[in-house]
C-alpha cells in the first residue's frame, strides 16, 4: 500500500515589520488609549487638587482678588510685586524661614547620619531601635507639636522638670521667650522630621557594597578613612536627594509651627507659610497673598533647579 503525503501550500508569509507591530500589543497601537483610560483615575485628582490651585494661585498674584462672594476681581499686574519689595514684615518672615530651613535641614542630616551609622551596626534588638526610630514620622505633625507644647510649658512641662531635677533653672519659657521661641521650635521640627532623612540614609549605607570596605580595610584604611573615602562618596547621590527634599520641606512647613507658636512670640517663629496664610485668610488679601506665595513657589524652584543640575552632573552621577 503507497502513502501519499500531502503538503499544505504555504500561506502568505508576514513581514517582519508586521510582526514586530503585532508582538507590541495593544499598548503600542489603538490600545494605547485604554492606558490613558487606567491612569486618569489618578491623574484627574492631581489635575484638581495640585495643578489647577498652582495655577489660580499663580494667577491671583497679578491681581487684587479679596476675600468675599461677591467681590470684583480686577487684573493689577505686578501692582502686588511692586509692593512686596517694601513690605519689611514679610521679607523678615522669610528671613527667619531661610534661618528655620537651613538649621532643621543641617541638623537633621548630621544627627540623622550618626543615628543611621548606628542602626547599621550589629547590634542586639537592632529591630526594636529601627521601630523606634519611626515613631516621629507616624504621628501628624498637630499631634506633635501639641506633645511638644506640653513638654516645653514653662511650669509643668517635662523638659524644664528634668533641668530642675538637674540643678539649672527649670522656669524658661521656651515658646513664649524671644530669645529661646525659635530654637526650640527648631528642634521640634529636627525631632520630627529625623526618621525619613535617617530611614533613607541607612538604606543607602544597606546597598554600599561590602567589598569596598573590605579592600579598603585591607589596604589598611582605618574605619574613619573608610567612611570618609568609601561610604561617604556611595552615599553622595541620596545625600543630595534628601537634603534637597527636606530643605523643600522644611521651607513649607505649616502645620507643625503654626499649632506650636502660631508665629509668635511677636513674629519671631513667623515662617512665609504662616505669614501668608494670615494675610489671605485673616485679612483676607487673597491677590497679595497669592503674590507672597509665588514667590516662594520660586524659591523652591530655584531648590529644585539646583538638585537637577547638580544631580545631572557626570562627576555627581558617576559617584
Amino acid at each position: 500500500m503507497t502513502t501519499t503525503l500531502i503538503t499544505p501550500a504555504p500561506g502568505p508569509v508576514a513581514s517582519p515589520r508586521r510582526s514586530k507591530r503585532a508582538s507590541q500589543g495593544p499598548v503600542g497601537g489603538r490600545g494605547g488609549g485604554d492606558a490613558w483610560k487606567l491612569v486618569l483615575p489618578c491623574l484627574l485628582p492631581v489635575m484638581l487638587f495640585s495643578v489647577y490651585p498652582l495655577l489660580r494661585g499663580i494667577y491671583l498674584g497679578f491681581t487684587d482678588a479679596e476675600a468675599g462672594l461677591n467681590t470684583t476681581t480686577t487684573f493689577t499686574g505686578l501692582e502686588n510685586y511692586r509692593n512686596l519689595r517694601g513690605y519689611d514684615l514679610f521679607w523678615d518672615s522669610f528671613r527667619i524661614g531661610l534661618i528655620w530651613t537651613v538649621s532643621v535641614t543641617t541638623l537633621q542630616f548630621f544627627l540623622s547620619l550618626a543615628l543611621a551609622l548606628l542602626l547599621n551596626l550589629d547590634l542586639k534588638l537592632r529591630w526594636l531601635a529601627r521601630t523606634l526610630a519611626l515613631v516621629p514620622w507616624a504621628i501628624p505633625p498637630v499631634i506633635v507639636a501639641i506633645m511638644w507644647r506640653l513638654m516645653l510649658h514653662p511650669r509643668s512641662g517635662a523638659v524644664n522638670k528634668v533641668l530642675r531635677e538637674l540643678g539649672f533653672a527649670g522656669d524658661t519659657n521656651w515658646l513664649g521667650d524671644f530669645k529661646y521661641a525659635l530654637p526650640a521650635a527648631i528642634l521640634v521640627g529636627v525631632w520630627s522630621g529625623m526618621p525619613q532623612t535617617t530611614i533613607t540614609l541607612l538604606a543607602g549605607l544597606q546597598s554600599v557594597p561590602e567589598e569596598l570596605n573590605e579592600a579598603a580595610a585591607i589596604d589598611g584604611a582605618g574605619s574613619v578613612r573608610r567612611f570618609f573615602h568609601v561610604t561617604l562618596p556611595a552615599l553622595r547621590p541620596i545625600i543630595l536627594a534628601i537634603t534637597t527634599l527636606d530643605m523643600i520641606n522644611n521651607f513649607n512647613s505649616f502645620a507643625l509651627v503654626y499649632t506650636l507658636t502660631a508665629g509668635g512670640p511677636g513674629g519671631k517663629t513667623m515662617l512665609p507659610s504662616l505669614f501668608v496664610y494670615n494675610e489671605a485668610f485673616q485679612f483676607g488679601h487673597w491677590g497679595y497673598a497669592a503674590a507672597m506665595g509665588n514667590v516662594m513657589v520660586i524659591v523652591v524652584g530655584t531648590f529644585l533647579v539646583v538638585y537637577l543640575w547638580a544631580g545631572g552632573r557626570p562627576g555627581r552621577a558617576a559617584a
